[in-house]
């Protein structure tokens, strides 16, 4: 049966077999030169087995350029006895002109006596799909190597049957090891750990048997040379790799990325430009500590002068002056104390356990610290000054935002009180005077004068019944823009000003202000401007002299000037007033009396001031359509003023039949003014000026 098989497996069988197989096979006769290609080894490249002539060099014809030296070299090294067996791969030219990449693969057939090679013969199988998929695997190891490399990660493997470590040569890098061959001793990484991260690294570096998941750890090593480095591993048990498994893991050094979490955290608790704490954190510190109980102080630092250092000196200069002060601010600070830079030229501090004394201390150090502050400018500059306030805490349900604003309420009562001092906050005190917020509006008030929130407003004075253009006279008052852009009446600034003695500072910029932007609108005569005058301000010494010098800086004419007084600035310092009518009426300047009749001596300051105006008190006018005796009062007050020769302002006249009543009054007597409502005095100036009304009034 046997034998009858192998007799039926005649060159059909073969040639059959040979097709199945897609095998094309090569005979090569060396002592004729002759090569013979099967049929399938013609239809592997695209041609029948009568397209191609049947010559020796047929296949090296077809073979790739690149790919010739390589098969002709091991079919000669085989020939010479080097090889048991010719095998190489290489690319043949197919009929359509693309390779056909093949395995090919034979040896000698045949010898002579003396053994030397007769015949060769071999078989070349197609394996153009077997190396597109190398190729394609080949890519994906460099995109892997690639991303490995980009990534800085290392690989590593521990042969738990063996006690083996092998460690590729990234891992050996980022160790700082050394050595030749992947191969380390299986306790050389154990070596490496830091002391506070061993323990618990080993642990996680010891996965749990038949486990298929990934545990990840951060830790610290030491290398050789000393330096700490932060690692992250990846680690995972692989089964069926050796007899008891193996640990398979991936190292990355994370160390840049630490420092750079480091900064990021530090940027997020402090500031960028002093590296005090910032708000955040300053906020979180703070109420911290408060929630332990422990009692506290809090300071608001609010730097003086700092915008005109910036507007004279730069921003450059004002960074500069803002780190030396914070530089100072340390330098004050005891041991467990905190300071944080709000924003903008404030600081705040916290001082646990500061009592009033040591608070006083610090308080007195920091002045002198911001004093001091370099500023990158010459020393006759005008140097830095600070406002501080300081508020004790020792109630643990404080919050955070009242604390702070018990010191920033103290700081400003500090800035309001002449700046370059401290306060500290009293509640009793406060509550009593309603320092709080007068302190608040007095420190804006002068801040206004600089930044520009001070805003010019006037009032036209009309006769009744008559134009505008017949007296074309204007009373100046100042409106405070608050920093949310919410208009400030003078009801609430004026009164904090004279409190906190700065009315005088606040007069003084409101004439120096009018007269050198509408200097030049009195001379021509198209206006006169009045202005009000504080007890303050009457009982300065050197108003005088400082109003003089003014009108010479502005050209304004004396004549075009009036000011006003109130009953309460006379009777503050009697003496200063009568002065004061006395020399205004030497240089021809108008005088009026305001809030006429509201006190005790008004007829006797008539008989003392020889004013110009009278201005009744708005309490007698708001209600004289209902009330005789204000009207008693207005008649008795605008005969006395004819009688000695005064014009009368009547203020508050808010409705048309109050209006038409004074009217009706005013036509008695032949006098009588009324206040409009204010206006941006800019405003009033250019419709003073406009030619058509220049016209009018000529």
């Amino acid at each position: 049966m046997v034998g009858r098989d192998k007799k039926s497996r005649n060159g059909t069988f073969w040639a059959r077999a040979l097709e199945r197989a897609q095998l094309g096979v090569w005979d090569w006769d060396l002592r004729t030169g002759d090569c013979f290609y099967s049929a399938t080894w013609a239809r592997m490249l695209g041609y029948d087995e009568s397209e191609l002539a049947s010559s020796s060099d047929l296949w090296l014809q077809l073979t790739h350029p690149d790919d010739r030296e390589r098969a002709l070299a091991s079919g000669d090294r085989h020939i010479a006895g080097q090889t048991n067996a010719i095998e190489t791969e290489l690319r043949l030219k197919h009929k359509q002109g693309h390779w056909v990449w093949v395995l090919d693969r034979g040896g000698i057939v045949e010898r002579d006596a003396s053994g030397k090679p007769l015949r060769l013969m071999g078989v070349q199988t197609d394996i153009t799909k077997q190396k597109a998929a190398e190729a394609e695997l080949e890519q994906v190891n460099v995109r892997f190597r690639l991303a490995l490399a980009a990534s800085g990660t290392g690989i590593w493997h521990y042969d738990i049957a063996t006690n083996r470590s092998y460690w590729d040569a990234r891992t050996r890098d980022i160790f700082g090891l050394i050595a030749d061959t992947d191969e380390v001793t299986a306790d050389l990484w154990h070596s490496y750990l830091h002391p506070d991260d061993k323990e618990a690294t080993e642990r996680a570096h010891l996965p749990s048997r038949g486990s298929d998941g990934v545990t990840a750890s951060q830790y610290r090593i030491i290398r050789r040379d000393g330096e700490v480095r932060h690692v992250e591993s990846l680690v995972r048990f692989i089964t069926g790799a050796g007899a008891a498994g193996q640990i398979l893991g991936t190292v990355r050094d994370i160390t840049e990325d630490k420092l750079r979490e480091q900064e990021l955290a530090y940027a997020a608790r402090h500031d960028a430009l002093t590296g005090l704490w910032n708000r955040s954190a300053f906020d979180r510190q703070l109420a911290d500590h408060i929630a332990a109980g422990a009692p506290l102080a809090v300071f608001y630092v609010d730097l003086d002068y700092f915008k005109a250092l910036n507007d004279f000196a730069g921003h450059a200069a004002g960074d500069l002056a803002l780190k030396s002060v914070a530089a100072g601010i340390r330098g004050c600070l005891p041991p467990a104390a905190h300071a944080a830079r709000l924003g903008g030229d404030e600081f705040a501090l916290l001082v646990p356990h500061c009592d009033a004394a040591q608070a006083e201390r610090i308080a007195t150090g920091l002045l002198g610290a911001v004093r001091e502050a370099d500023l990158g400018l010459a020393a006759s500059t005008r140097k830095l000054a600070a406002s501080i306030g300081i508020a004790f805490i020792d109630n643990a349900n404080t919050t955070v935002a009242d604390a702070l604003a018990c010191a920033d309420d103290a700081c400003y009562a500090a800035k309001a009180a002449g700046r370059n001092r401290f306060a500290v906050f009293s509640a009793t005190v406060e509550a009593g005077s309603g320092g709080l917020n007068a302190a608040r509006i007095a420190a804006d008030t002068v801040d206004a004068m600089e930044d520009g929130r001070l805003k010019l407003f006037g009032q036209e004075i009309h006769r009744l019944g008559r134009p505008w253009q017949e007296s074309r006279h204007v009373e100046v008052l100042a409106r405070l823009v608050a920093r949310s852009g919410r208009l400030v009446p003078p009801g609430e600034f004026i009164p904090v000003a004279e409190r906190f003695g700065i009315a005088s500072r606040l007069d003084r910029w409101i004439i120096r202000t009018a007269l050198s932007r509408h200097g030049a609108a009195l001379r021509s005569g198209a206006l006169t401007l009045g202005f009000n005058l504080s007890a303050q301000t009457l009982s300065d010494p050197q108003l005088w002299a400082f109003v003089d010098s003014v009108i010479e800086e502005t050209g304004a004419p004396h004549s075009g000037i009036g000011f006003e007084i109130t009953e309460t600035a006379a009777v503050t310092n009697f003496d200063a007033a009568e002065q004061f009518v006395r020399k205004a009426r030497e240089r021809h300047c108008r005088v009026s009396l305001d809030d006429f009749g509201a006190g005790m001596s008004s007829f006797e300051y008539l008989r003392r001031f020889p004013v110009d105006t009278i201005k009744i008190d708005g309490s007698f006018i708001e209600h004289i359509t209902q009330s005789r005796f204000d009207r008693e009062i207005v008649l008795a007050i605008t005969s006395i003023a004819r009688s000695i020769g005064c014009d009368v302002v009547a203020e508050k006249i808010e409705k048309q039949d109050t209006l038409t009543m004074l009217s009706d009054m005013g036509v008695a007597f032949g006098q009588g003014f009324l206040l409009h409502r204010p206006e941006p005095l800019e405003a009033i100036v250019s419709r003073a000026t406009e030619p058509s009304m220049a016209r009018k009034a000529s």
